[in-house]
């Protein structure tokens, strides 16, 4: 069977020279990022800011739930989760959620439109069935969903049973995204998650009969023991499943952060050229099934809807990645969870003592944040345009903005001379086309807008793309 044709505008070449040249740059994928978020900004301000929002009318709205709990920590991740067998910990943190839930619903005043559910962790499928439902309720009585809304969940297949898929899919559940990683015995045992294909395999089968209408598979490569000619044998099989979305995410070792990471033998990491193997010969694999490529790490199905997005031009993204809903205002509830209202981005506290001490006082459990200004959120508008679809016009911008490009962004449009030099993109008067050659390297053309990354470039620590 012929593969479907890869529309001209998702094109990717792979350079080595040019990936090898940028191997320098940070897993960049919105602005602003979290490490912006002062702690100037708390409760207070984030209420004042709902208020002047709703006097504009409030957009449709996002939910991102995070439910910290793991049974067994995964040493390459980089989440904020709790390691626990006991479900009964579960019970405790829906006692606060449910107090966030009623506080956050009474801040945002109307009866919002709650187009887009997300369930993110830890393992969200850690939480037994009564407990799903349970916070499944809690959220209908004060963010109650539209007809038709988008909801996913993220889950683990070795801890969900049929009953699981079942009452979220009854609860209008349509999109599983899938944690898997590497199907290699050798990485899994490396990183301690132990995941036999089969497993995955019969959770999307489950899914599919159920009714999801979109699957999509998180996978890593630069794992220790993974090696080019193991991450294609692992796609391989991914690509027997056909997901419609397939993530391809690169290991950023940085023990010195993460402390589970610090049980990974830096050894046992694979060399630059072998994470470039795997990331070019990955990319031939999921263009030859016939997927196209979003953008970042992101591939999915011609018929699926972030596709069919992308190419009307309504791709978008927001803290949980690429989503087609672009004008959703965003509520973040649980522990270390982001949330954004107009122009103000808000996160709840880390630490879970933290977040239950905001509660038990009755407070929003908000320990940091960040307004936007103007040039914020034109800067903003800019990122979102090179990110989702991979060019800028400069006379829209213009009207909107009332700028002069040409003289706002003197500086920048330097910088992106030197990325043309490199064939990265072709700038013109009017405006600016990533290139095929450049699409993998999207991140260092979107930084160049970015002035908080630049003004502290001296000082932080970004990690590797490649």
């Amino acid at each position: 069977m012929t593969a479907p044709a890869i529309p001209e505008t998702t094109a990717l070449e792979n350079d080595l020279p040019l990936l090898q040249r940028h191997d320098d740059v940070t897993r960049y994928g919105i602005y602003p990022t979290a490490d912006r978020f002062s702690e100037d900004f708390d409760e207070d301000r984030y209420r004042h800011a709902l208020a002047t929002h709703a006097l504009g009318g409030l957009r449709p709205l996002s939910l991102y739930v995070h439910l910290p709990f793991c049974v067994s920590a995964c040493y390459y991740c980089a989440s904020h989760k709790v390691i626990t067998a006991d479900h009964n910990q579960a019970d405790t943190y829906l006692d606060y959620l449910e107090r966030e839930i009623a506080l956050q619903g009474a801040a945002y005043g109307a009866t919002p439109k709650v187009t887009q559910l997300y369930l993110g962790g830890g393992t969200p499928t850690f939480l037994q069935d009564a407990q799903l439902s349970r916070l499944l309720a809690a959220l209908q009585r004060y963010f109650p969903l539209a007809a038709g809304a988008e909801c996913s969940v993220e889950i683990d297949p070795r801890h969900i049973g049929p009953e699981s898929l079942q009452l979220l899919a009854s609860h209008g559940f349509s999109h599983l995204s899938i944690s898997l990683q590497d199907l290699s015995p050798d990485v899994q045992r490396a990183v301690n998650r132990m995941q036999p294909a089969p497993l995955t395999a019969a959770a999307i089968a489950q899914g599919r009969a159920l009714g999801y209408r979109s699957i999509h598979i998180d996978l890593l490569y630069g794992l220790p023991r993974q090696t080019p000619a193991s991450m294609a044998d692992t796609l391989a099989q991914v690509l027997t499943w056909r997901p419609d979305r397939v993530s391809l995410n690169h290991y950023n070792h940085q023990p010195d952060r993460f402390k589970a990471q610090r049980h990974i033998d830096a050894a046992t990491l694979p060399t630059a050229d072998d994470r470039l193997a795997m990331l070019q010969q990955a990319i031939t694999q999921l263009q030859g099934a016939g997927y196209v490529h979003l953008g970042l790490e992101q591939f999915a199905l011609p018929q699926d809807e972030l596709a069919i997005a992308m190419r009307q031009g309504r791709l978008h993204r927001n803290f949980q990645g690429y989503t087609s809903q672009a004008e959703c205002d965003l509520i973040g509830l649980g522990v270390s969870a982001i949330g954004k209202v107009g122009a103000c981005y808000a996160q709840n506290h880390r630490v879970l003592e933290d977040y239950y001490d905001a509660l038990a006082h009755h407070h929003l459990p908000i320990a940091r944040g960040m307004t936007l200004a103007a040039d914020d959120l034109l800067r903003r508008s800019i990122i979102q345009s090179l990110l989702c679809q991979s060019e800028l016009a400069f006379e829209p911008l213009e009207t909107r903005w009332l700028i002069d490009f040409h003289h706002y962004f003197a500086y920048e449009l330097e910088q992106l001379q030197q990325l043309a030099s490199n064939g990265l993109l072709k700038l013109h008067r009017q405006g600016l086309e990533i290139t095929p050659k450049g699409r993998l390297l999207t991140r260092s053309i979107a930084m160049v807008f970015d002035r908080h990354l630049r003004e502290a470039r001296n000082s932080a620590r970004f990690s590797s793309l490649i």
